[in-house]
């Protein structure tokens, strides 16, 4: 089980080395001088910074603006792959997107938080724009809630102590005594249901992919908007399906 707290005696440089990285992505780009207002440090302590994220090969220049190198590209794809079954919910994502017309992810926790590892959009899925490796709060998404039905209870309420519980619309439920009754009905017909809870006007459904051991893999999840998912198609059709892809997973999984 991952731990969610801080560490007792971080390292300060590489603390502000990763503070950089992480305003030059969200900023899309960054100067030196905006990097020193937005972190209040000296120009100085920015600058030794950048030349070493340079001489890595972390980040690139060009004028006086600062971006992050390919060499994450590397990275990012390696995390997509690391366990062995990844790359097979990767394929079921697809051809879920594909039968059903809709928006089809897979999320893991990390951290305490939701994680996009793949995604894809069918024909006339809903254009919302969850990145792959973005990061969102855990109880705010199905697949999210599939998840941590599944988690020991310790660590999930490690993470509601340490994240909290935040609105994503009026819609998001918010309370945790609610959120682990919730809980218990997943487990029960083995899929979650968000209504409008991470996006107004979307609906979707989450179920979890276990490992070869039992242990929760992620969770695939198909979202929609709310015209669409409803009666029988989002009650009895939709919930079917998913359950169906998640179990053809873990055969795979467990049989490679």
């Amino acid at each position: 089980m991952q731990s969610v707290d801080s560490p007792a005696n971080p390292v300060s440089t590489v603390d502000t080395a990763f503070e950089i990285l992480e305003l030059i992505h969200a900023n899309e780009g960054a100067t030196l001088l905006s990097l020193a207002d937005d972190l209040d440090l000296a120009k100085s302590t920015i600058h030794r910074h950048l030349q070493t994220l340079l001489h890595r090969q972390y980040i690139v220049r060009d004028g006086d603006q600062y971006y992050l190198s390919l060499r994450f590209l590397e990275f990012g794809r390696q995390a997509q792959t690391r366990k062995k079954g990844y790359p097979m919910v990767e394929e079921k994502v697809k051809e879920l997107a594909e039968e059903t017309g809709e928006r089809v992810q897979f999320i893991v926790e990390e951290h305490g938080q939701a994680v996009y590892v793949y995604r894809e959009t069918g024909s006339h899925a809903v254009q919302t724009d969850p990145g792959i490796g973005k990061r969102i709060p855990i109880h705010t998404t199905s697949a999210g809630k599939a998840i941590l039905a599944h988690l020991e209870e310790d660590y999930v309420e490690q993470i509601f102590d340490h994240y909290g519980l935040a609105a994503l619309t009026d819609f998001t439920e918010t309370d945790e005594d609610a959120l682990f009754e919730e809980f218990e009905r997943i487990r029960d017909r083995g899929y979650s249901i968000n209504e409008q809870e991470n996006v107004e006007g979307l609906h979707a459904l989450g179920t979890t992919v276990h490992d070869e051991h039992g242990d929760v893999l992620g969770a695939i999840s198909i979202s929609g908007p709310s015209h669409r998912m409803k009666g029988k198609l989002f009650e009895e059709e939709l919930p079917n399906l998913l359950l169906g892809t998640a179990n053809e997973v873990e055969l795979n999984i467990v049989h490679s």
